[in-house]
């Protein structure tokens, strides 16, 4: 076939191939995995690329793109394809041979699909769009897009707040996004089927009155005189004033992954994933995933057992995470691991969970956890150095229940322990910081007590805090690059001047510049999308990596994005904000009073912490009462059967 015959969803890959001989990686451009999908294009009716928009050895084993990936192909009239974040050395070779963005599964053009379904982790990624889209060779802004290019949709827990990208994309869909993508596909499935009335600007109008999705061409952003909000508006009487999330209400009828794709490249997670609930009513109030995933979901243990004998099968993998934002407060999370445990005992299969709250950690549960010989290292959560600061962000946690679970576990055979910190958090001292040491040397004469060896470690990791929208933090000044590297200094000197203790405890950290780009982005406005496309186009790719991100980049972008507007970064991150300030996403609905985030907001400022309302009477959040969902938990009484091992 020659290039004039060629259709425009045809394979890159003839083309494509000769390249990958000179560059990193190129066993992440092939495709070909294990329970990847092929299906014919022209059986199909709506076809979506998916895109995790980092490389391939982060993307891949992104569960959110996992789930959509397997449910739009089950139904036979959706194609879902893959595609990932090129790297530049790639990039560039494509660029010179006229090769776009394509798919990893079938190595078609971006281009040619209906839907470029982005999923967002994290701001960071924003740039890595911008650098997908142009490659596809998209328009890069949602207004100058041609009839037939893709619509640019984006989801995630970024997607909360997408206001920054609000010029780059088409639509939004915030919450979950298992209903709403088969949704979305139905609606274009319908628009195609009656000759695409109203082309692109009708489709759209489609989606934004269904309320589907937010579509951000059909909302005027008005500014007061000092550079804040003053409104935003509908500019048609049909199109919704605030947009709800979606909140998937019964997780045992949507069993996914069933079978995930098995990577052929080295990736950083290489296991079975289970989500066992979803949602988290601890109410951490810098935590915004806890915030915007409510109410409390659990699935059940019969569907547990049912995906990981499947998913195992499917995969041959060794590893099963048992995942949610805080999977030891399953209300059956006891039975789960033992009856897992009892039914793989015999085999390589291991259990793994996510960093463990303290006050949910039991030694019971860490043995089932380890039983098959694999003890790794525990990994715990304090996020506060302080009593006092743990109160401030209502971690409730004391160092007197870290220290009782450490040194049982010491006691019991294990010899390290991760403890994750933030630094900058509201109201914070030095002192606050430097007290990461002091509980860190506690945790270390606590296990050579306990153990009765020296051979113990304790290693803190600590990471500047961002505040995020839909948080009772959202209003929060952010504390400066030049604040948190200093106070990080300062623990970092204090751990190793400490004789006794300090070998013994490794710290690990980031500066604070990247997480000022971050706050920049996680709270920006429409402004901001000015910003992260000067960014891109000085060279800006990959800025989750250390190696990529460039700090000078981003203050340069901001002095060229931010021109004439009476704002500058500092505006967007250091400032904090007040209680009537109309924040660009408040017309994005997750659920969360205004009124309730901005109490817990001044009930953090007089250090008073608020109980879990899975245990105690509502203490009106608003989530279930506006979108008419509840708390959804055991226990069940039900067990995992067959118990026989599967190893005998």
């Amino acid at each position: 076939m020659t290039a004039e015959t060629h259709a425009p969803h045809d394979s890159v890959f003839d083309r494509l191939e000769p390249l990958l001989a000179r560059v990193a990686k190129p066993i992440q451009y092939v495709g070909g995995e294990v329970n990847s999908v092929s299906k014919a294009w022209e059986t199909t009716e709506v076809r979506w690329a998916l895109m995790y928009p980092d490389a391939y050895e982060v993307g891949q084993p992104n569960q959110g793109l996992a789930i959509l990936y397997e449910l739009l192909n089950e139904r036979d009239w959706i194609l879902a394809e893959r595609t990932y974040a090129v790297w530049p050395d790639l990039a560039e070779l494509m660029r010179g041979a006229g090769i776009g963005q394509f798919t990893l599964d079938n190595h078609r053009p971006v281009a040619a699909f209906d839907v470029l379904g982005i999923s967002f982790s994290t701001e960071l990624c924003y740039t890595n769009m911008l650098g997908a889209i142009d490659l596809a060779g998209i328009a890069l802004h949602a207004g100058d897009r041609a009839e037939t290019d893709p619509l640019v949709v984006v989801g995630g827990h970024a997607a909360f707040n997408p206001e920054p990208i609000a010029d780059f994309i088409d639509a939004a869909i915030v919450g979950d996004g298992e209903e709403a993508s088969l949704h979305l596909s139905e609606l274009i499935r319908a628009w195609k089927a009656e000759g695409q009335p109203g082309g692109r600007e009708g489709l759209l109008v489609r989606i934004a009155v269904s309320g589907v999705a937010y579509v951000p061409r059909f909302y005027d952003v008005a500014y007061e005189p000092d550079g804040g909000i003053a409104a935003v508006t509908p500019t048609r009487p049909e199109i919704p004033a605030r947009v709800a999330k979606h909140t998937l209400m019964d997780l045992d009828a949507w069993p996914y992954p069933k079978a995930p794709i098995v990577p052929i490249a080295e990736t950083v997670h290489e296991r079975y994933s289970v989500e066992i609930f979803r949602g988290c009513t601890r109410g951490c109030r810098f935590c915004q995933a806890g915030m915007i995933t409510r109410p409390v979901r659990e699935r059940s243990i019969e569907t547990i057992g049912a995906m990981v004998e499947a998913g195992l099968q499917a995969t041959g993998l060794e590893e099963v995470g048992l995942l949610s934002l805080s999977s030891a407060d399953h209300t059956e999370i006891g039975d789960v691991t033992r009856e897992l445990a009892d039914r793989y005992e015999g085999t390589n299969v291991s259990l793994s969970l996510p960093s463990t709250r303290v006050d949910a950690f039991n030694i019971d549960l860490a043995n089932e956890l380890s039983r098959n010989g694999r003890r790794s290292g525990l990994t715990f959560a304090p996020e506060g150095g302080s009593e006092r600061m743990r109160k401030v962000i209502n971690k409730m946690v004391t160092e007197d229940d870290l220290i009782d679970t450490v040194a049982t576990a010491f006691g019991n055979g294990w010899r390290t322990v991760k403890l994750y910190f933030m630094c900058g958090l509201p109201t914070e001292t030095d002192e606050d910081v430097l007290a990461i040491a002091d509980m860190a040397a506690r945790v270390i004469e606590t296990g050579r007590q306990a153990a009765g060896t020296r051979d113990i470690r304790c290693t803190v990791s600590i990471g500047g805090f961002v505040p995020k929208a839909h948080t009772p933090f959202q209003w929060a000044a952010q504390a400066s690059a030049d604040t948190i590297d200093h106070r990080l200094q300062a623990l970092r000197e204090k751990i190793r001047a400490d004789k006794k203790y300090g070998r013994a405890i490794g710290m690990r950290y980031h500066d604070g510049r990247p997480g000022i780009i971050e706050g920049l982005l996680s709270r920006g406005d429409r402004r901001v999308g000015a910003v992260i496309e000067a960014c891109w186009r000085a060279g800006g790719m990959f800025d989750g990596w250390s190696e990529h991100f460039d700090y000078d980049r981003w203050v340069s972008a901001c002095e060229t994005g931010l021109a004439g507007t009476g704002v500058d970064l500092d505006w967007y991150t250091t400032r904090e904000r007040p209680r009537d300030e109309v924040l660009p996403w408040d017309h994005l609905d997750a659920g969360l009073d205004r009124d309730w985030l901005w109490e817990d907001w001044q009930e953090a400022l007089d250090e008073r912490p608020v109980e879990d309302c899975r245990w105690t009477p509502c203490y009106d959040c608003g989530v279930c009462p506006q979108l008419g969902t509840e708390t959804q938990i055991g226990p069940t009484g039900r067990h995992l059967l067959p118990i026989t091992p599967v190893g005998r």
